[in-house]
């Protein structure tokens, strides 16, 4: 898990898609606008799926819709795809050193980034993908 890792970013992408579109839109399509490839697309969908966040069809018209994704929240995203807001992959110093500082700094920095993931949720549970939406079509002045 890495910060607000690339699944957390094609999932909000995605979210944002279905929320201004009706209907069912393809993998193909998504990966097209995300520009990605659309397995990893799919990947991603089936996590929100499972967390019913997404909808998906199969057959003839094949794709995913998201009835009310504007209300959902970067929070229940950041869940469904099992991201971290913030999260250490290598810690300096050593554990077995007789120095307190070397020895503690690995300790020291996963208590704060527990406190930063804390503050991190508590702020993404007042986002929503309308939000992002509303937010991205301001500021580029309501492109497609």
């Amino acid at each position: 898990m890495g910060f607000l890792n690339g699944e957390f970013s094609v999932a909000v992408h995605a979210l944002v898609i279905l929320d201004r579109r009706s209907g069912v839109v393809t993998s193909d399509e998504l990966a097209g606008n995300i520009c990605t490839n659309p397995a990893r697309v799919r990947k991603v969908m089936a996590r929100l799926v499972r967390a019913g966040l997404a909808e998906s069809s199969e057959g003839r018209g094949s794709g995913y819709a998201a009835p009310g994704a504007g209300a959902v929240t970067l929070l229940q995203v950041l869940d469904a795809v099992g991201a971290r807001a913030v999260d250490v992959a290598w810690r300096t110093g050593d554990m077995d050193r007789d120095c307190l500082i070397s020895s503690g700094m690995g300790g020291a920095m996963d208590a704060l980034c527990e406190e930063l993931n804390a503050l991190c949720r508590e702020q993404l549970s007042g986002i929503t993908i309308a939000r992002v939406g509303d937010r991205l079509l301001r500021e580029k002045g309501g492109a497609k």
